[in-house]
C-alpha cells in the first residue's frame, strides 16, 4: 500500500491510496477540495493526513475503507490541525493543531481518549511527527522556556522529555523506531551546522555524518525516517563532489 496526493482533472489536490490490485484511488475530503495523505499503518488499512473542510480550514483526518474519512478535530476555538504519524494497527494518531494564539499544540489521538494534548517543554508549541508501533511512545518537537525548539520523546508515564542536541540550540525529531528505543530527526551543532541524527537512550544523540563520515556525502542534513527494527534510517544529505543534494541510507 502507498498513499500520498495527486491532483485531479480541476487541479484539485487529493488524498491517495494505491495498491497493485486495485491501483490509485481518491479516498475523499472532509467537504473541502483538497487532502493529502501523510502516513499509513502498517497493516495498510488506515491512512491519517489533512484535508480542508467545507469552510476551507484544514483538519486532520483518519481514513479506513469501512468508515471513510474521520474528522480528528481542532484545538477548541482554533481552525487548523494536521496528522502526521500513526500506529501499526491504526489505533493511534498523532500530529498538532493550532490554538486560539496561533501556536500549535501536539497531540496524541485513539477513539477512546479523543485528542489528548501532550503539552510542551515550557515553551509555547510542540508539534508530534512520529509514534512507535503499539502508540505508546510519541516523538517531535517543542519550544522550551527560552523559545529553543527541541526534539522530544513521550510516554504516558515520564510525559514529554528533551533528547538533547548536537551542540547547538534547535532539534526536531520525526520519526521512532517501532519499539520506541531509536529516535532520528536533525540538530544544530554548536557551530550551527543542522545535522542528521540517531539517538538511544544507551548513546544519547548521535551525529550521523560522523558515524558514516566515509559513505561520500560531505554531510547528511536530515533523518526523516527510521525502520521499525532501528537499524536503518533514511533522510538527505550533501554531497559536495556532485554538488547536490542526496537521499541517503544508513545500516
Amino acid at each position: 500500500v502507498v498513499v500520498g496526493q495527486a491532483w485531479d482533472a480541476s487541479f484539485d489536490q487529493r488524498a491517495f491510496r494505491w495498491t497493485s490490485a486495485g491501483g490509485l484511488q481518491d479516498i475523499g475530503t472532509l467537504g473541502g477540495s483538497y487532502a493529502e495523505a501523510a502516513k499509513v499503518s502498517a497493516n495498510g488499512l488506515v491512512i491519517v493526513g489533512d484535508s480542508y473542510d467545507a469552510s476551507s480550514n484544514t483538519h486532520a483526518f483518519r481514513w479506513t475503507a469501512a468508515s471513510g474519512m474521520q474528522d480528528l478535530g481542532i484545538w477548541p476555538g482554533g481552525f487548523y490541525s494536521y496528522a502526521y504519524g500513526v500506529s501499526a494497527d491504526g489505533s493511534v494518531v498523532v500530529g498538532a493543531a493550532e490554538d486560539t494564539t496561533g501556536n500549535w499544540q501536539a497531540y496524541r489521538w485513539t477513539a477512546a481518549t479523543g485528542k489528548h494534548w501532550l503539552g510542551t517543554l515550557g515553551g509555547l508549541s510542540s508539534e508530534a511527527f512520529g509514534v512507535s508501533a503499539d502508540g505508546s511512545i510519541v516523538v517531535g518537537r517543542s519550544t522550551d522556556a527560552n523559545n529553543n525548539r527541541l526534539a522530544f520523546r513521550w510516554t504516558a508515564a515520564g510525559g514529554m522529555k528533551a533528547i538533547g542536541t548536537l551542540g547547538g540550540l534547535d532539534s526536531e525529531a520525526f520519526d521512532v523506531s517501532g519499539d520506541g528505543s531509536v529516535v532520528v530527526g536533525d540538530s544544530s551543532t554548536a557551530g550551527g551546522l543542522g545535522r542528521a541524527f540517531r539517538w538511544t537512550a544507551a548513546t544519547g544523540m548521535q551525529n550521523l555524518s560522523t558515524l558514516y563520515a566515509g559513505n561520500g556525502a560531505s554531510y547528511l542534513s536530515t533523518a526523516n525516517a527510521v525502520s521499525s527494527d532501528g537499524a536503518h534510517v533514511v533522510g538527505y544529505g550533501y554531497n559536495s563532489g556532485a554538488r547536490t543534494y542526496q537521499a541517503f541510507e544508513t545500516n
